[in-house]
């Protein structure tokens, strides 16, 4: 395994910290091989205070792990192996991936990938001009409860499931972009592609999103903003139901989310389909329109 360079873009999060602690800290118990964040460009949004707020306390924090703090994305990314995308605010991702596509090297973009399928699209369609790997994805989809029940070939096939978890809003991130997406690619996991038909029923503390698949199988998530903040899921087989707690994992999730990334950045094999990343970014718009209107929503994934 080569030792690659990283650099990283937007310390506007806790995902930057907590991955460079990953990657650079060898005494960290979960500590990842394979690389180190080089460099780091601070970006932000400064229109968004959740963005703005943060910006000084993880660039100091990602300071502490030896990274050179740089002026501009192309500084970050220029004689780098790979970069971290890790920009808050899922609007601003194609501009920056427009920056940095053409340095051609394997880019992980955080979640939210985009905030509408227009702008997944072409983020798509610039790595595949510039023959750039990308990938994107909740940490949650990596957590080891649930990848060990996605492993099991005892109980048949998965023929349903109700994931749930926290659901804050934020204004700038529509509706389901911010928290939701968590649980809703959890939902993917386990179902995979091929969503139709969304149906959201919603008041001020819960959220409840039904969903259709091509194939005849349900699936839903459940959220809530009273406090409860586990994450969780009810599988489906043809012979039983497990019960997923994904805090369970020996290993935090993010530690089992930047192993994926690393070997993405090894290979320049996206371990989540670009197709699927799209129909999610589909899913949480025909979503969100439901949540408005109360009226189903096909999903069209655009592909």
């Amino acid at each position: 395994m080569r030792n690659l360079k990283i650099g990283m873009v937007g310390l506007d999060t806790s995902h930057a910290a907590a991955f460079t602690r990953l990657l650079n800290d060898p005494d960290d118990r979960h500590h990842v091989r394979g690389g180190k964040v080089v460099k780091a460009f601070p970006g932000g949004s400064p229109h968004i205070e959740l963005s703005s707020s943060r910006i000084g306390k993880f660039t100091e924090d990602v300071q502490r792990y030896g990274v050179e703090i740089v002026d501009s994305l192309e500084e970050a990314a220029a004689g780098m192996d790979a970069i971290l995308l890790e920009s808050v605010d899922g609007d601003i991702h194609l501009g920056q991936l427009k920056k940095i596509v053409a340095f051609k090297k394997p880019i992980f973009i955080d979640k939210p990938f985009s905030l509408r399928t227009e702008d997944a699209l072409e983020m798509v369609r610039l790595a595949d001009y510039h023959h750039t790997p990308i990938m994107s994805t909740s940490a949650l989809r990596f957590a080891e409860a649930l990848r060990e029940v996605t492993d099991r070939s005892d109980l048949g096939e998965v023929i349903g499931a109700d994931c749930f978890g926290p659901l804050e809003l934020q204004e700038t991130q529509p509706g389901y972009f911010w928290y939701g997406i968590h649980s809703i690619e959890m939902l993917f996991t386990l179902l995979g592609e091929g969503a139709e038909q969304v149906n959201v029923f919603s008041n001020d503390n819960h959220d409840s999103i039904v969903a259709r698949w091509k194939d005849g199988r349900f699936g839903t998530v459940r959220g809530n903003r009273l406090g409860n903040h586990h994450f969780g899921a009810l599988v489906h087989f043809e012979k039983g139901t497990e019960y997923v707690d994904i805090q369970s994992g020996r290993k935090p999730f993010y530690a089992s989310l930047v192993e994926q990334i690393m070997d993405f950045f090894q290979d320049g094999v996206s371990r989540v389909p670009l197709s699927e990343t799209l129909e999610i970014i589909r899913f949480i718009e025909a979503a969100n329109e439901s949540r408005i209107t109360g009226r189903p929503v096909p999903v069209q994934s655009g592909k």
